[in-house]
């Protein structure tokens, strides 16, 4: 491994591949800033100019393009409510919340330092374990992942305020039943579709995020009264210090959110959507009596997604890398790229290929120091998008929200659909009903179906056998306890005596 390292280092360290590196960081970034425009749309931009390159520079290149826009993609998500990728979804819930309060500038630092360590800590994670991780994640089944999907969404309840448990659950099942429109592709036959051509391919997540989280927010702004305008910010280069009171708070969570984002992120399909919102579920489990709570701006609820999304994008080059399987939409292109070099990913990639594997490793650590210090400085340039007047800021998200929707589709129906559920949106929100249930719900649904269809044809319909795996067993414990304790919780004396205390 050292002698890997030296190599890698050696390469990395070049002038041109450090100029890769930076220019990669910094193309991910601006493009992940724009809302609707994510890491695949970022790499597809940039994989003509990487193919007039040598591989190792070349995927260098796109490996910056990669993680550039997963860093830049939190800062529309915390200034704007405007979670265009859907890693950075669960950034949104308290990143949005501390910017309303004026916070905006330590928001994006926090964001900063957790994606920053969260990488450092996958890429060190990532030189030791490759090997190790690559069989293990060998070793899950789709038994295993249908359990993971399950616990996914069994942790619904810690996205719900006390006393409404229902209405998350309910937004759940709305987010899977619209999973299910479109194509069934065991079958081939169109489900839910009204016979409408444009439904034959399913909703997109991006048309149902924007319009849920971006467009909604623009239009509740219109709907407040004036009186609510955005806060006046000035943000100072010492704003974006944290005390020792927030790093004593926020460095724990930031390890072990890491780690689990890693864990999750080695398994192909799972990435940085399902371990951010793991992430995010199993803080708010940890934490007891947050101050403030989460969902208001706690900044546990900030760090934990977005040290955990980023270690899941590191964690997801193990099986890319080490098996030839990508783990996601972005790994499967930049699998395309590998092959389009006449490079074979698998288990002898770092013995045949040392210079590729061990450049591209390095150059994650590198990259986001780059951004690091490309991002620190911008911070109080991005936060005076919150002193926009409302007038003025909202017709700027719907513009960009439409815009970043129809680029991807070229269809007016998506256009009128995503209107359609940003209405919808805006009537369940006045109502308490959380929005993130649906896309967590929207998100698991097509896994868990496709999941669950493999293993009831590999078990014949027999479930008995999920007792015989040890991962499933486990699985089933976690889903178990992430459905009994904050149930058990309602019921402790300690919250019995302080109901009768409220009354």
């Amino acid at each position: 491994m050292i002698e890997g390292l030296l190599i890698g280092l050696s390469t990395v360290l070049t002038l041109h591949n450090l100029l890769f590196v930076a220019a990669g960081c910094l193309t991910g970034m601006m493009i992940g800033l724009l809302p609707g425009l994510g890491p695949i749309s970022a790499i597809a931009l940039m994989i003509p100019i990487s193919y007039n390159l040598d591989p190792t520079s070349g995927m260098i290149l796109l490996a910056g393009v990669y993680y550039g826009a997963i860093f830049g993609g939190s800062t529309s998500a915390i200034l704007i409510n405007a979670p265009g990728v859907a890693g950075t979804v669960a950034t949104a819930f308290d990143g949005y919340p501390l910017a309303q309060q004026g916070h905006a500038g330590k928001a994006l630092a926090v964001a900063a330092y957790a994606s920053f360590f969260g990488v450092t800590l996958g890429v060190i994670l990532l030189m030791f374990l490759a090997p190790t991780l690559s069989s293990l994640s060998l070793s899950f089944q789709s038994a295993e992942y249908t359990l993971m999907m399950v616990l996914g969404l069994s942790l619904v309840i810690s996205f719900s305020e006390r006393g409404h448990y229902l209405k998350a659950t309910a937004m759940v099942a709305l987010g899977l039943g619209l999973s299910t429109v479109g194509t069934d592709l065991a079958s081939g036959v169109t489900r839910f579709t009204f016979g409408r051509m444009d439904l034959i391919d399913g909703v997109s997540f991006l048309l149902l995020a924007m319009a849920t989280f971006a467009m909604a927010e623009a239009l509740l702004m219109l709907q407040a009264p004036k009186s609510r305008e955005n806060p006046t910010l000035e943000v100072s280069k010492r704003s974006l210090a944290l005390n020792q009171e927030e790093v004593k708070t926020i460095a724990p969570v930031i390890s072990r959110s890491s780690v689990l984002g890693f864990l999750v992120g080695v398994l192909p399909g799972a990435g940085a959507t399902i371990a951010s919102f793991l992430a995010y579920s199993s803080e708010k489990v940890l934490t007891k009596e947050p101050i403030p709570a989460f969902g208001q701006g706690n900044l546990k609820g900030l760090a934990a997604p977005e040290s955990a999304n980023n270690a899941a994008c590191t964690g997801s080059f193990v099986p890319l890398l080490t098996l030839g399987i990508p783990g996601s939409g972005t790994t499967a292109i930049l699998l395309g790229a590998l092959i389009a070099y006449g490079i074979q990913p698998g288990p002898r990639l770092y013995l045949d290929e040392p210079t590729v594997f061990w450049s591209v490793v390095l150059s994650m650590y590198i990259g986001n120091l780059i951004l690091l210090f490309l991002n620190l400085p911008m911070i109080p340039l991005l936060a005076k998008l919150l002193v926009i007047p409302r007038t003025v800021l909202a017709p700027l998200i719907l513009f960009f929200s439409m815009t970043g929707v129809y680029l991807v589709s070229f269809n007016l129906f998506d256009l009128y659909l995503m209107l359609g559920f940003a209405l919808a949106a805006v009537v369940l929100r006045n109502y308490d009903f959380p929005m993130a249930p649906l896309l967590l719900g929207f998100i698991l649904g097509g896994l868990l179906e496709d999941n669950l269809r493999r293993t009831l044809i590999v078990s014949q319909n027999e479930l008995s056998f999920l007792l015989e795996r040890p991962a499933s067993l486990l699985l089933m414990i976690l889903i178990l306890c992430a459905v009994l304790i904050p149930v058990l919780r309602q019921f402790s004396p300690v919250n019995a005596l302080r109901r009768q205390h409220h009354e």
